[in-house]
């Protein structure tokens, strides 16, 4: 069933000059993803390895920083939406506040990647300045990426149409963890600050002259909320929600299901994203300047794997096409397991075939999400709590993967440059045997929710 009509915003993504429309909207992803890439894998390493702070510090300081964090994303979630709310005035409310949110990114950024060198040997400091930088920061990623997930919400679109306006954002958002993937190895981290701010500076001028979204409510009735039903078509139990309170999303049983199966896949994601400098460093004792190649091929797949994702989506739907590139997750990354030192080769493999599987956790998830926003009938009015809660169940993913998976590994006795068996084979256990086993989960349960009642 679809839920808008084909003259939506969204159907400007679409045509000869689709790609504009997608650049104008998509283009701010590119520098977000220079700030997620760094904080989520490099920045850990780096502060491990460059200040000597142990890993259980630095892991439960991330959990700690992180989960704070991600309580305050449906908050946030909640100004967008009375920002979207001023029908007359929406555009230049949210490019203000988009404006002053990049200042504050860049500002962290560079504060945490360069901490006084006054501290060097201080680890209560250290930690101290990495807390506040970490707050700083991610409060300002949080308020752009919630503003900007919301916007593209409000598009709306058919299915098909939903997943090319987040294809062009997860895209080019790939684009940016390519480029920050290799930028600190060929130029090191001051160009990678610098060219945060200039892709952040481009990033709001796009954005100001990108499509506006019309919002306003779903086509679907409410009768068919009423009866029922997946989120490719109609949905269960939808009701009149009031307001934007916080919490409203969490009261709709179709959104924690879909919350639920986005958390256990995410955590399967986010705990080989944590560990992988490590297992390559210690695991494979691949030369640092392969680390490059490593992360650039993995997204540059993923990257090249959106068009065939959506391509998917249109034979056989989103939930379906999502528990596909699911099962390729697992069927490949279990590979890893046999991998040893010098196996560096067949690693380039694992990254590529798991980098295509990614494309599909990047697109369909949010498209889901976009739908069921529609299908809920909160179109134009409630995209940015439902989109905040989906930030938090990210950040969330990422907290536990950091604050249990590195102070785990710290306890059995792995630490940066050991090379104790016993304890780099615990490394390569965390690294590719527990992704898989919560990817399954996932999977299992996206089959109950999404597919097995849909099935004829």
């Amino acid at each position: 069933m679809t839920t808008t009509a084909d003259h939506s915003p969204s159907a400007a993504f679409e045509g000869p000059r689709g790609w504009v429309e997608g650049v104008r909207y998509g283009f701010m992803a590119f520098p977000l993803a220079f700030v997620a890439l760094p904080l989520y894998v490099l920045w850990p390493n780096h502060f491990a390895r460059a200040w000597g702070v142990p890993l259980a510090a630095l892991g439960a300081l991330l959990l700690a920083v992180r989960l704070a964090d991600a309580l305050i994303d449906p908050l946030l979630g909640q100004m967008v939406d009375a920002l979207g709310r001023q029908k007359n005035t929406y555009r230049k409310a949210i490019l203000r506040s988009v404006g002053m949110g990049c200042a504050l990114l860049i500002l962290g950024f560079v504060a945490l990647f360069f901490p006084p060198a006054a501290l060097a040997g201080n680890q209560t400091g250290l930690l101290a300045w990495a807390g506040l930088a970490l707050v700083l920061t991610y409060l300002a990623f949080s308020g752009l990426t919630v503003a900007h997930q919301a916007w593209g919400a409000r598009l709306g679109g058919t299915a098909a149409q939903r997943s090319r306006v987040v294809g062009w954002r997860e895209g080019l958002g790939l684009a940016g963890v390519v480029v920050a993937s290799v930028l600190p190895t060929l130029a090191g981290l001051p160009a990678l600050a610098a060219a945060l701010a200039l892709a952040l500076a481009a990033g709001w001028w796009l954005w100001s002259r990108a499509v506006v979204p019309t919002g306003g409510e779903s086509a679907v009735s409410a009768a068919a909320c009423a009866e029922g039903g997946a989120v490719n078509g109609s949905v269960e139990g939808a009701a009149p929600m009031p307001g934007a309170a916080w919490c409203v999303p969490l009261r709709q049983p179709v959104f924690r299901r879909l919350l639920a199966v986005f958390v256990l896949n995410g955590m399967a994601s986010a705990v080989p994203a944590t560990l992988v400098l490590f297992f390559v460093q210690d695991r494979l004792q691949a030369p640092a300047a392969l680390e490059p190649l490593f992360l650039g091929s993995y997204f540059v797949c993923a990257a090249g794997g959106i068009a065939l994702w959506l391509r998917a989506v249109s034979r056989w739907g989103l939930a379906r096409s999502w528990l596909l590139g699911m099962g390729l997750s697992v069927a490949v990354f279990a590979w890893v397991l046999t991998l040893g030192q010098g196996d560096w080769p067949a690693f380039v493999l694992v990254c590529m075939l798991s980098g295509a599987a990614l494309g599909a956790d990047l697109v369909l998830p949010a498209a889901m999400l976009n739908g069921l926003v529609a299908d809920l009938g909160q179109r134009g009015r409630s995209e940015g709590i439902y989109m905040g809660w989906w930030s938090f169940a990210t950040k969330l993913n990422l907290a536990l993967a950091a604050g249990l998976a590195l102070p785990l590994l710290g306890w059995l006795g792995y630490a940066p440059g050991q090379q104790d068996p016993q304890a780099v084979q615990a490394l390569s256990l965390a690294y590719g045997l527990l992704p898989c086993v919560l990817k399954l989960g996932a999977a299992v349960l996206l089959y109950r929710f999404f597919i097995r009642q849909d099935s004829p």
